[in-house]
């Protein structure tokens, strides 16, 4: 493989419409991430929490700094990340902002519990986990929060909602695998085609 010096390289931007339309090819688990304490609470849908470290427990989301759920995060250093399964698409377009709806009127229509660290968590979630800021990192547009996981709560549902190419697609792990198990390269050959 060639590869071209640094220096010889001529620098094309990128455009964010680009940027974006090439990140909708990326699948994303649906979250929704909460901040603050009383009545004095907001929220977020996201793609973009992942997993950090298992020892200790570490999850990491970014947030746009301009979202009204960033300065309440940094105010109370706690946040909860609410993986939501497939029958709550209406909690995730609330919090994505579609109705108009801001701050705590977007909990409304769902069963929320406080947490210990005082954000609130979505019952029934596939997993609600609250957590406490670590470090928030600031580059560009957005802050990069990293949060120990202080508390988790687990549903017994399956089916997880995600997002591609700009549509919510509900994924169930008994169907999906069913179906994924027949057009798969081991499964053909098992089968001999």
């Amino acid at each position: 493989m060639n590869v071209v010096p640094r220096d010889l390289m001529t620098e094309i931007p990128v455009s964010s419409a680009d940027f974006r339309g090439a990140m909708r090819h990326l699948t994303g688990g649906v979250s929704v991430i909460t901040a603050g304490r009383g009545r004095d609470i907001t929220g977020m849908t996201v793609t973009s929490v992942t997993s950090l470290s298992v020892e200790p427990p570490t999850l990491l989301v970014s947030i746009n700094r301009d979202a009204s759920s960033f300065p309440l995060i940094r105010r109370h250093s706690a946040f909860g990340v609410n993986i939501l399964n497939a029958d709550q698409i209406d909690v995730a377009e609330r919090f994505a902002g579609k109705g108009g709806l801001k701050g705590a009127d977007r909990f409304a229509g769902a069963q929320w519990v406080t947490s210990v660290s005082g954000v609130p968590l979505l019952v029934g979630a596939l997993s609600a986990f609250d957590c406490e800021v670590e470090e928030i990192i600031e580059r560009h547009s957005h802050g990069i929060v990293i949060g120990r996981v202080r508390d988790i709560r687990s549903s017994t549902r399956t089916a997880a909602l995600a997002y591609w190419h700009g549509q919510y697609v509900a994924v169930d792990q008994d169907e999906d695998a069913a179906r994924l198990a027949d057009v798969s390269v081991p499964a053909r050959a098992r089968r001999g085609i």
